[in-house]
């Protein structure tokens, strides 16, 4: 070897670790390994920590509490688990180990493959289509819940509808919720409400479980008898993160027993304010119509005559009438009476004397002369015949 060859660079233990935990990180995809529980532990912090081993070897593995809060059991030690997750390295420990997103119990894989085979095959159907879904009744004459009656969830159903809506009648279908038998003892319920037609909608609920405890509502018998219902069906299965093949089917899915109660019922107080509402603007609405029509009837009974003050009216317009009677006899007495002075008139006129050849002669006054007496030659008269007149001088008085 050369005396002065290139030495290779020299790295750190923080440079080595973070170079490994990005080989392995980016060799190993998320993956599912099986194996025992052992040194459980859960941190004050929420994260747990655990060792996964088999008879041959073991490997840390840590769950923070971002994903530790969806888990449907505790981990204890010696449980059988299958958990998934990535294979990583702390560098601060150099410890190669394993980050957990989730965990379920050993042998589950085959049930959520047949949970998403059986779901691929109804959707497929068209059982989850939102087209076929029924609307819930606005206001049941009844409720139907399909539980069992032991279960916890059913109280917390009952004390909710007792809340919302104690009007509002409840029938319960028992059957078993968890067991060999459930699947078909939920199924039969369900076709039994729909055979009494006691109730306008049916809740199907149960408590929170593992998905071995929900088994029975990813039976396909179940599936099946919620989409012949002719009821809607609200289904209230497990808790917020449990889904169900009951769900997909339902008409409307809750995520808890509790909110299946609250979507099936109508609230009583929201209805009592609503009803409250509504009477106060009826009461503002017939008021205003009595106004006005007590208005239109006063102005009607302003027009209204009562019998006397109708025959007191009649009475004077007898009168009036009479009164013009009178008026227009005395008309016709004054019209003759001057027909009478006209005729009389007219032969008093001295205009008529005229025409039988007679003429009026009035001095230079006007003054009209009856006598020659007094005229002198040159007096100026003047003639009025019956037809035109004429100026004349006084030649030789008489």
């Amino acid at each position: 070897m050369p005396l002065f060859a290139q030495r290779a660079p020299i790295l750190t233990v923080s440079d080595l670790n973070r170079k490994v935990r990005i080989l392995l990180e980016n060799q190993f995809e998320s993956l599912w390994v099986g194996g025992e529980l052992s040194g459980v532990k859960k941190a004050p912090s929420g994260h747990w920590y655990f060792c996964l081993k088999d008879s041959e070897a073991e490997v840390q593995c840590v769950m923070y509490r971002s994903r530790a809060q969806f888990l449907d059991f505790r981990p204890e030690n010696g449980q059988q688990v299958e958990v998934r997750g990535r294979v990583t390295l702390y560098e601060p420990r150099g410890a190669f180990q394993v980050t957990v997103d989730e965990v379920r119990r050993a042998g589950l894989g085959a049930l959520y493959e047949a949970f998403e085979k059986l779901k691929a095959k109804l959707e497929a159907e068209g059982l989850f289509d939102a087209g076929r879904k029924k609307g819930l009744p606005e206001f049941p004459r009844a409720i139907g819940i399909v539980t069992s009656p032991a279960a916890a969830a059913l109280r917390d159903v009952l004390t909710t509808l007792a809340r919302r809506a104690p009007m509002v009648p409840v029938v319960i279908y028992p059957a078993q919720v968890q067991g060999e038998t459930a699947a078909a003892q939920i199924a039969r319920a369900i076709r039994q409400a729909n055979a009494r037609d006691d109730v306008d909608v049916l809740i199907v609920c149960r408590g929170g479980g593992s998905l071995e405890d929900l088994w029975a509502f990813n039976e396909e018998v179940v599936a099946r008898a919620i989409a012949d219902s002719r009821l809607p069906v609200v289904s209230g299965v497990g808790h917020e993160t449990n889904f169900s093949i009951c769900d997909f089917v339902a008409d409307m899915r809750a995520p808890t027993p509790t909110a299946a109660a609250v979507l099936a019922s109508p609230d009583r107080e929201a209805l009592g304010d609503a009803v409250s509402a509504l009477r106060r603007r009826l009461s503002r609405d017939v008021t205003r119509i009595v106004e006005r029509a007590g208005q239109r009837l006063d102005g009607a009974a302003r027009r209204l005559l009562t019998p006397a003050e109708r025959l007191a009216r009649s009475r004077e317009r007898i009168a009036q009438l009479a009164r013009r009677l009178r008026r227009s006899a005395s008309l016709r007495e004054r019209e003759q009476r001057v027909a009478t002075l006209r005729n009389a008139l007219t032969h008093l006129d001295p205009t008529q004397v005229l025409a039988r050849g007679y003429s009026i002669v009035r001095d230079a006054s006007g003054h009209v002369r009856v006598t020659s007496a007094g005229l002198s030659k040159g007096d100026a008269l003047d003639v009025m015949f019956s037809q035109g007149g004429t100026a004349v001088t006084v030649d030789k008085p008489r």
